[in-house]
């Protein structure tokens, strides 16, 4: 069907665009990324989607917002269903990370990469992801399991070595069988380091 005779209105568009992004990135890698391709997939005419994304860069910012917003709520629920135990928590926290990261690796790079947002501005469903591990250590210092300290550089430690594994794993260079025990060692071994008292 040429482009001409394709319709310019769809359903839910802004949501169609989006799935067909995350599974072309998922598939290619953001570099073949294209507004006009992403018609096409869709069934709608090349002009439509400017009326949801501005531009490519619009498009990519708006699918690390998204990915933020599931990496979050996956987050809250790991976090939520761990019980009151701080350790239990935090291991939880961690492995729905690993988890996320290993389901969607091309994603999670594409959402801690700045090119989107330009400037590493802040997407605001970024920083609540992120949250959900700043919160957890301010929780481990109110309780006691922690000393007192900059709940964020806690959280960026934890955040890059949890990043790391995931990408050792996605990588073929570690097993994921291994993970629980790598993921507990870790946060048993920060806990230790970063005990108060």
């Amino acid at each position: 069907m040429p482009n001409e005779a394709r319709p310019y209105h769809h359903g839910n568009l802004r949501a169609a665009l989006l799935d067909a992004a995350e599974r072309n990135v998922e598939r290619s890698g953001t570099e073949q990324l294209s507004l006009r391709e992403l018609a096409r997939v869709v069934g709608v005419s090349h002009a439509a989607p400017r009326a949801h994304f501005a531009d490519r860069q619009a498009l990519l910012a708006a699918l690390a917002e998204r990915g933020f917003g599931r990496l979050g709520a996956q987050l809250k629920a790991a976090r939520d269903g761990a019980g009151p135990d701080f350790g239990e928590r935090l291991r939880a926290v961690i492995a729905g990370f690993i988890t996320f990261a290993n389901s969607r690796p091309v994603l999670l790079d594409l959402m801690f990469s700045a090119k989107p947002y330009g400037d590493k501005a802040r997407l605001p469903a970024a920083a609540e992801a992120l949250a959900v591990v700043y919160d957890l250590i301010g929780d481990g210092v109110a309780e006691g399991a922690l000393a007192p300290g900059d709940p964020e550089r806690y959280g960026l430690l934890l955040y890059s070595w949890a990043q790391g594994l995931a990408s050792l794993i996605a990588g073929g260079g570690l097993e994921p069988e291994v993970t629980d025990s790598l993921v507990s060692d870790a946060v048993s071994t920060f806990i230790r380091g970063n005990a108060a008292g």
